[in-house]
């Protein structure tokens, strides 16, 4: 059985879509994909599936390293968004 959405109001929808054209939001859904693209890489050297919790940890340790390695400084933006994506997900 397929189950039924709640009907938004037009006033929901403009909220929702404010959301999906923030550029918060497209960043949240870039580095999601790239969480996902290292679990299948992490998984695939493991022969089994790491799971999404360890390969988001994985990512953003990688990341910090990567980010201080660069002196970008843009490793406390990264993992403020990967606390919201993780949290978005569970």
């Amino acid at each position: 059985m397929k189950e039924e959405k709640p009907q938004m109001s037009s006033s929901e929808e403009d909220q929702a879509q404010f959301v999906k054209d923030s550029a918060l939001y497209k960043e949240f859904l870039a580095e999601r994909a790239e969480i996902l693209k290292h679990k299948w890489i992490e998984s695939e050297k493991a022969g089994k599936d790491i799971g999404f919790e360890r390969a988001l940890l994985d990512w953003i340790v990688t990341s910090l390293q990567l980010a201080r390695a660069t002196k970008k400084g843009g490793a406390h933006r990264k993992v403020r968004l990967l606390i919201f994506s993780f949290n978005a997900i569970l």
